[in-house]
């Protein structure tokens, strides 16, 4: 499939950048996981590991199947796959809230995993399904042997993909409106992000004490969240906390109660990739129809979504009723779907290419500020509200590509590389200066950069 769909056109000095890309994933593996950076994320993270398992396979593919079962080892009973597994080998004061702060344990929350390793609450977007089928499409081209693991692995993962689905689809969307509704920014993937400013200033604050930003002790605070808005994300974890994650309770009750478009276009891609798993462990003909309506629910459900005046898919706000104006990349989720409006796509494509976004001319390299610089909560050194993420870079490159656009695609892969070649394996980046923000050593982006390392290496091995 890669030969096929990918464009080609190797990288000035692919071998050495994928060199380090391997080393920084060495020197995170903590064994059967990795911990998504060195120092400021100690734990492992649900959507981290699915994009590091990607970037696995192009080295191991038994490896990177291990960082999915690890994680889903974890998984809850409901279906859910929490977004962080604490290392409990971290030091207390690395991360807040840690293990202890959320205690997610029997009884007060009856549904979280028998596991030794606690975890948190909430979850995060399912990229699990699509790195699965990614190491399988890898497999592939490694002989029979690596291939027969790799069905194995495939058969293990799939009903605990389709429970964590199932979960989604059902628990996160009682209305069946297709869109996944999120408790907490952190569920979103794009936690600080102005796209949920409207949901949590509409919020009533309880008394909240005092807590600890260790966040804050190796990083400038003008790039991680202002202590008004942690101070809301603390106040809704415990609120979450408080009814022991019972998702009933927190649908009645929950003040902040969001149907994310990117989330819900990262399940409806997910799920091409577990219907894709499921004809391959020959499942069940009735899961594999309820998957295809999942599929359909989601691409409707962001159909819904469209905003005319902004041409970009809104988020919406189900307490006020109504979308949540932002222009920031979670409005083309419609793209990473696989948006069926011709209109609707050649809409998203003229704002992605307008000065809303790479067109704006003063960016270092032209690749998508994560809030657009035409919005007046644009920030371009702060967490999701104006810096260039790679591992967003990666799914809007490969939904290009799926999308038939192999030539805004290969701009972007291009352009990421050449960023991450020049300043590092950051977290996140200042679009105007290319300035490394955040955490370095940043495992994820170690792994997409291996993913786009694969592809010049396949069509330079075509060409010879």
């Amino acid at each position: 499939m890669r030969e096929k769909l990918y464009p080609g056109g190797a990288f000035e000095e692919p071998k050495e950048l994928a060199s380090r890309a391997e080393e920084i994933l060495h020197e995170n593996d903590m064994g059967g996981w990795t911990k998504a950076s060195p120092g400021l994320y100690p734990h492992q993270w649900s959507w981290d590991s699915a994009f590091i398992a990607i970037g696995l396979a192009h080295l191991d593919t038994h490896r990177a199947a291990r960082e999915l079962v690890t994680l889903f080892d974890h998984q809850w009973a409901t279906g859910k796959v929490p977004h962080i597994v604490f290392n409990m080998e971290a030091p207390p004061d690395s991360y807040f809230p840690g293990p202890e702060h959320w205690a997610t344990v029997a009884p007060d929350s009856p549904d979280a995993p028998p596991t030794p390793a606690p975890t948190s609450g909430l979850c995060q977007p399912p990229v699990h399904a699509m790195a699965a089928w990614h190491i399988w499409e890898v497999a592939g081209n490694r002989g029979e042997d690596i291939l027969t693991d790799a069905h194995g692995f495939l058969e293990t993962l799939y009903p605990k993909l389709f429970a964590w689905h199932r979960y989604l689809a059902t628990t996160r969307d009682p209305e069946e409106s297709g869109l996944v509704t999120i408790y907490h920014p952190w569920e979103s993937g794009t936690d600080n992000s102005p796209r949920w400013n409207a949901a949590l200033e509409r919020c009533t604050l309880g008394d909240q004490p005092s807590h600890p930003r260790p966040d804050l002790k190796d990083t400038d605070p003008s790039e991680r969240p202002t202590e008004e808005k942690y101070y809301r994300y603390i106040w809704l974890v415990d609120l979450i906390k408080s009814v022991g994650c019972n998702e009933a309770a927190i649908y009645e009750s929950h003040p902040f109660l969001v149907k994310d478009v990117l989330f819900s276009a990262i399940l409806v891609r997910s799920n091409e990739a577990l219907l894709e798993i499921a004809e391959v462990v020959d499942a069940p003909n009735e899961e594999r129809s309820t998957i295809q309506e999942w599929i359909e629910r989601g691409l409707q459900g962001l159909e819904q979504c469209w905003d005319p005046e902004l041409r970009l898919c809104l988020d919406y706000d189900l307490w006020a009723a109504a979308p949540l104006p932002a222009r920031t990349v979670g409005g083309f989720a419609p793209i990473i779907a696989g948006i069926r409006n011709p209109d609707h796509l050649g809409s998203l494509l003229e704002v992605l290419e307008s000065t809303a976004f790479l067109g704006e001319p003063g960016l270092r390299w032209p690749l998508p500020p994560s809030t657009s610089p035409e919005d007046p909560e644009f920030d371009p050194k702060r967490y999701w509200r104006g810096p260039v993420w790679p591992v967003f870079n990666w799914l809007l490159w490969s939904s290009l590509v799926r999308a038939g656009e192999q030539e805004r695609a290969e701009r972007l892969r291009r352009a990421s590389l050449e960023q991450i070649a020049s300043e590092g394996f950051g977290e996140y980046f200042e679009p105007f200066t290319g300035e490394l923000l955040g955490s370095d050593n940043q495992s994820w982006t170690a792994a997409v950069v291996l993913d786009w390392l694969a592809v010049s290496q396949t069509k330079t091995e075509e060409s010879t």
